[in-house]
């Protein structure tokens, strides 16, 4: 009877046991929490810190996203990102380990200067509350909606950076990120956080390739 138990507890265990808990689009606000000074990642402490907005946006309101472009290969965790036929930057990154990366084709919906990201699970020892995450660009298509919360973002928690290391988001050094925050649209026209409008539209990412074997 036991066993049975136990079979049958691991059976249920929902995917959403390992990945980001959802979002609310309304509620995210981009700014730096000070008093959250301590983080979680897989049971250990962490401690984000505040990182200045030292870079300059090189984007302007009316620059045509579809000349930019953010191309991610799971399979050799590298992250390219293009303008036109021109590569501006090559970053290696960590996909998702304890949740799935998607694949496809996205466009980016929101930039956020800092917000917090929490998910996985305690029982499995996957959980994450990881606040002040830096530089973050969420990501979303028809079949993938805003509300799962995957995004581009710099990372305080670990330096394994070219190996599967997240619950599905895409990590990058946080001194890449802020290179690749600035450089993306929707363009921020002075602000730290910007949501993509029509007339201000996201960069698409595309994200192909299988992630190594853990």
């Amino acid at each position: 009877m036991t066993l049975g138990l136990a079979l049958f507890a691991i059976v249920v265990v929902p995917n959403q046991l390992y990945s980001q808990k959802p979002i609310d689009p309304a509620t995210l606000s981009g700014l730096f929490s000070p008093d959250e000074k301590t983080g979680e990642f897989l049971g250990k402490s962490v401690y984000p810190s505040y990182i200045p907005p030292n870079l300059e946006d090189e984007n302007v309101l009316g620059t045509s996203s579809d000349n930019k472009r953010i191309e991610v290969n799971l399979t050799t965790q590298t992250l390219y990102a293009y303008e036109g036929n021109s590569l501006k930057y090559t970053f290696p990154v960590s996909s998702g380990l304890w949740g799935k990366t998607p694949t496809g084709e996205f466009r980016i919906w929101i930039k956020l200067r800092f917000t917090k990201m929490e998910g996985g699970s305690k029982l499995l020892n996957t959980y994450y509350n990881l606040p002040n995450v830096p530089f973050t660009m969420f990501f979303y298509n028809d079949a993938v909606p805003k509300v799962r919360g995957f995004g581009i973002h710099g990372t305080y928690w670990h330096n394994n950076f070219g190996h599967p290391m997240s619950h599905g988001c895409l990590n990058l050094k946080t001194e890449n990120a802020g290179l690749l925050f600035y450089w993306a649209d929707p363009a921020l026209n002075g602000k730290s956080s910007v949501n993509a409008t029509s007339e201000n539209p996201g960069t698409r990412v595309i994200i192909y390739g299988t992630a190594p074997a853990r």
